[in-house]
């Protein structure tokens, strides 16, 4: 199949440039970007069962029909009460965001207790709620701007700070992508020291990766969610493996050349020979992130199929473009490097080879040894960073959170929000209300807590609310009383500050079973049907156990999968085995060695909580093409020596530079994915990846798994005829 697929490439390779060059322009303009359907809220994956989606189902009792999400302006004077012109050029703010399209409402909510401060809620409309809701977020803050010295008007929120945080997180995409490439040809330049065959490498997967872009953000039609870590990981991804699959490809090439063969002919057979190699490959990632679909936790659900539709777009640009594109070039690509008259060598990976395979024994159990040393690391393991990515800290909605933090009650700030709802209005029983919030308050659960008894630093008893409701008007304290009391009067809302660690981080979420019992303490004695918690740390904590429960469930299925795969590759029962092993004993090592790094030295909460899983994907998965390339080049040498020792020192000794080079190009991308990510988070993932490849590349690959294929002789291949020989 892969000799037809070869022919095909090069007898129509003009068409197919042609076609892969055009497909560029014409799904970019037809398709929509992948930045416009992307999600940064991590409660937004959350399945609809969760606690926190049921929450969210009571919190929109508090948003009116045509609003879909209510931020937060907050214009403040840090040196002195708020003057009369400052309320001036309020009023003027007011009006003006009042008229920008998309916003349904702006309500005050009252003035901060030190006069300083001025709060509004301002409601997002439910037709401007979705792709262009960034951009309001934009056109909001336009109409913010005052003339009037030390006034400060700040636009925040959950709407806000995503628009801050998506702008940080494309400036690191960008730079990710910049420094990719960049680092990719530099590191090709030295490897082939040749001036065309980077560019050849490199461009299938960059074309892979244009193309992938709208394809993915098309498929979010059809259900699939995407996230900006899924944006990025694609970037490496396939950048990455897009790259390994040419360094095969090319690598070959030019091994075929040396060996005799015409340029055409050299690209036949090198895709005759590696095209399994590469599809298996990528059959092998494509199937371990389709099994993501079986997760809970949207992140991972939409991270699996998005980067698989990437890997077989990349795929079909290893096997059509790039040797489309080797045909026409030739012997050009190698240029100045000879390949005429040039004898392929050993060189020092067969050296390396020749030499474990003399103390097999010896050299696995030293092997082994060193790789459970670094999973001791693993004592003590935690997780964190559950918590949506925050905004920088300069950016105005983090500015916002500042001001409310300061200058209103601290339940304000980044608060627990404690739903109550209730089968009668509460109107007709405040007196149970009110014994609620008073057991809530003096519960040693809360450090804070707000609600309609006690509005901006006022306290009221039953009979003034009582009171204040009857009257009716759109009086300020009305207006803020209306943001603890639905319209409906059945659905009670409390602002709590938890007495833990501060907000967002693993403690806060880990302490919300102590919160949600106070809470159904205090709602059972008020005589309310249902009570539920909504907040940063409840979705942490909801993010944590589902997104741990899909780990421990689909670990055994990718691993399954993998066998099957490799099995059918080797023609072997045994090979899949060692192999799986070997990729996860090195996967439980780089654990050990990121929780030893970022949590044992550098006194981390935990690992960020996805980490665990994308370096289970992306090691055990891109693991096995390393070990896919080099069992089957084993096999096929097999073939041709008389001893297994033999076929060994060959194969390592081809394949060893193809290996580390496309080692060092996969754990380069993930570092400059942890440098040029600009946050704390990508640099844990991005540097802890890195070793985990780089040490299945040096150790595991040209150490451990030669050294078992040695001992098992012959049994390797078993059931195949190949296990008969000696």
């Amino acid at each position: 199949m892969f000799n037809k697929i070869a022919r095909f490439s090069v007898r129509f390779r003009w068409p197919i440039i042609i076609v892969w060059i055009l497909a560029v322009p014409i799904l970019s303009s037809t398709l929509p970007k992948l930045s416009d359907v992307s999600k940064n809220d991590n409660s937004q994956f959350l399945p609809k069962n969760s606690q926190t989606q049921k929450a969210l189902d009571l919190e929109t009792s508090f948003q009116s029909k045509d609003t879909s999400d209510q931020e937060i302006l907050v214009a403040v004077r840090s040196n002195g009460p708020l003057t009369s012109s400052d309320d001036a050029a309020i009023n003027q703010v007011i009006v003006r965001v009042k008229k920008v399209d998309g916003v349904s409402q702006v309500r005050a909510v009252g003035t901060s207790k030190d006069g300083q401060a001025q709060e509004f809620l301002v409601g997002i409309s439910s037709k401007a709620f979705g792709p262009d809701a960034i951009n309001l977020v934009s056109d909001i803050r336009a109409q913010t701007k005052t003339n009037v010295p030390g006034l400060q008007v700040h636009l925040t929120g959950q709407l806000a700070q995503a628009a801050d945080s998506q702008n940080a997180n494309n400036k690191g995409k960008n730079n990710t992508e910049i420094y990719n490439v960049i680092f990719i040809i530099v590191l090709l330049l030295l490897v082939f020291r040749a001036a065309l065959a980077p560019l050849v490498t490199l461009l299938p997967a960059g074309l892979a990766l244009i193309i992938a872009q709208p394809l993915i953000a098309e498929s979010t039609k059809i259900g699939v969610q995407v996230s900006f870590i899924t944006e990025i990981l694609l970037i490496v991804l396939l950048l990455g493996a897009g790259t390994d699959y040419g360094l095969f490809l090319v690598f070959r090439t030019r091994e075929e050349l040396r060996n005799g063969l015409q340029p055409k002919a050299a690209v036949v057979k090198a895709l005759t020979r590696v095209g399994e190699s590469i599809t298996f490959s990528a059959a092998t990632v494509a199937a371990a992130l389709m099994c993501l679909l079986l997760a809970s936790f949207g992140v991972y659900k939409g991270l699996g199929p998005a980067l698989a539709i990437g890997l077989g777009v990349t795929l079909l640009a290893a096997l059509t473009f790039l040797p489309a594109l080797l045909a026409v070039l030739g012997r050009a690509v190698f240029w100045p490097a000879k390949t005429k008259g040039v004898k392929n060598k050993i060189g020092i990976w067969g050296r390396v080879a020749d030499q474990v395979i003399k103390r097999p024994v010896v050299t696995l159990v030293v092997g082994v040894s060193l790789l459970l040393i670094l999973s001791l690391g693993i004592v003590g393991y935690k997780t964190a960073g559950f918590s949506n990515q925050s905004a920088p800290a300069s950016s105005d909605s983090a500015l916002g959170q500042q001001a409310l933090a300061q200058h209103f009650p601290a339940a304000n700030d980044n608060p627990q929000y404690l739903l109550m709802t209730f089968s009668q209005p509460v109107w007709n029983n405040l007196e149970a209300l009110y014994q609620a919030q008073n057991q809530l308050s003096s519960s040693p659960t809360f450090k804070a807590i707000s609600g309609p008894f006690s509005i901006n630093g006022t306290n009221f008893t039953p009979a003034q609310l009582q009171a204040l409701h009857q009257a009716g008007g759109n009086s300020p304290i009305n207006q803020a009383l209306s943001q603890f009391i639905s319209a409906d009067g059945k659905t009670v809302r409390f602002y709590s500050v938890a007495n833990t660690a501060a907000s967002g981080s693993t403690t806060a979420a880990n302490f919300t079973p102590q919160v949600q019992a106070a809470l159904d303490k205090a709602a059972a004695n008020a005589g309310a049907k249902e009570a539920r918690i909504y907040g940063q740390d409840a979705a942490g904590y909801d993010i944590s156990h589902i997104a741990n429960n899909d780990l421990k469930r689909i670990i055994p299925i990718v691993l399954f999968i993998i066998g099957i795969i490799l099995a059918l590759l080797l023609r072997s029962l045994v090979a899949p085995w060692y192999l799986i092993a070997s990729v996860a004993l090195s996967y439980l090592a780089s654990l050990g060695f990121a929780m030893f790094v970022f949590v044992h030295l550098q006194g981390g909460d935990g690992l960020n909580f996805i980490l665990p899983f994308l370096m289970f994907i992306f090691l055990m998965a891109l693991g096995q093409d390393y070990n896919i390339l080099v069992m089957s080049r084993i096999r096929e040498e097999a073939h041709n020596y008389k001893t297994l020792r033999e076929a060994v020192t060959k194969a390592i000794g081809i394949t060893g530079t193809t290996v580390t080079s496309a080692g060092l190009v996969l754990a380069g991308t993930f570092t400059v994915f942890g440098i040029a990510g600009g946050d704390k988070q990508f640099q844990e993932i991005g540097f802890s990846i890195a070793f985990g490849i780089l040490l299945d590349t040096f150790f595991v690959r040209t150490l451990l798994v030669p050294s078992m294929v040695v001992i098992l002789g012959r049994w390797n291949w078993w059931p195949s005829k190949l296990s008969a020989r000696d």
